[in-house]
């Protein structure tokens, strides 16, 4: 029997890389997923290549409205889920001088308020014995250049898991985070790396990781179908998942 036969899934930011993959992931186990995203078309795309009837809800975490929304899409469809993964989150690097307002806003809201506010909408609908899974960063507990306020909206999340570990302890149901160090996902354009000026970056990161690589999505989410599913007395704690950067 596959690990996550009849299970209900919801994966923010499911629409790419790592929520991609995990959804991939937890579809092949026998999960129903449910992904969100900020476009209709991407969301639309990823379900279809997910495959496995895979659900694509679209909109924004930062917005409350749009929790409570998903909410009420989950209880009309699946009337409760098992399994909640807070993925969706951005990222841009800059020196704290060069920060704006509206870049730091940009960076809680989405990695911070979208979480927490998503679990609030969620957390009545998750079965008793369910679990929450918050992907977070390795640049949360390990210094990075120019990752200063990405590193905060990330290191928030910790607090948030231990607290909810707790509060939802009568409920069995736990919380656990997920924190990658680099991976090879399409995010990486958008820190601006090109094409050409991939091989270079990654033969970089290769010499800071003992790994001696990048990880991949694909690894990402077997961590994450680990926690959701055959880690059952694994509650409240950082899993990270780095090729082991933060030794160096």
């Amino acid at each position: 029997m596959r690990s996550l036969e009849g299970k209900i899934a919801v994966i923010t930011g499911g629409n790419s890389g790592i929520g991609k993959a995990t959804a991939r992931r937890f579809a092949e186990e026998g999960a129903q997923v449910l992904i969100t995203g900020r476009r209709q078309d991407v969301v639309e795309a990823a379900a279809a290549e997910i495959g496995h009837q895979a659900l694509g809800v679209c909109g924004d975490v930062s917005q409350i409205d749009f929790h409570q929304r998903l909410a009420e899409t989950v209880r009309r469809k699946f009337g409760a889920i098992d399994i909640y993964v807070a993925n969706a989150g951005v990222i841009s690097l800059e020196g704290s001088s060069r920060v704006t307002e509206s870049e730091f806003d940009r960076h809680f809201d989405i990695n911070a308020r979208g979480v927490f506010f998503g679990v609030q909408a969620v957390a009545p609908l998750i079965r008793d014995g369910g679990n929450i899974i918050v992907t977070s960063s390795l640049a949360a507990t390990k210094v990075l250049p120019q990752h200063t306020v990405y590193a905060g909206s990330k290191a928030a999340l910790a607090a948030f898991a231990r607290n909810w570990a707790i509060e939802f302890r009568n409920r069995g149901i736990r919380v656990n985070i997920l924190s990658p160090g680099p991976v090879e996902t399409e995010i990486l354009g958008k820190l601006g790396v090109s094409d050409a000026d991939r091989p270079g970056f990654e033969a970089h990161m290769a010499d800071l990781i003992p790994a001696g690589r990048m990880g991949r999505p694909e690894e990402l989410a077997e961590a994450a179908l680990f926690l959701a599913s055959k880690g059952t007395f694994v509650n409240g704690i950082e899993l990270i998942v780095d090729g082991g950067m933060h030794l160096t």
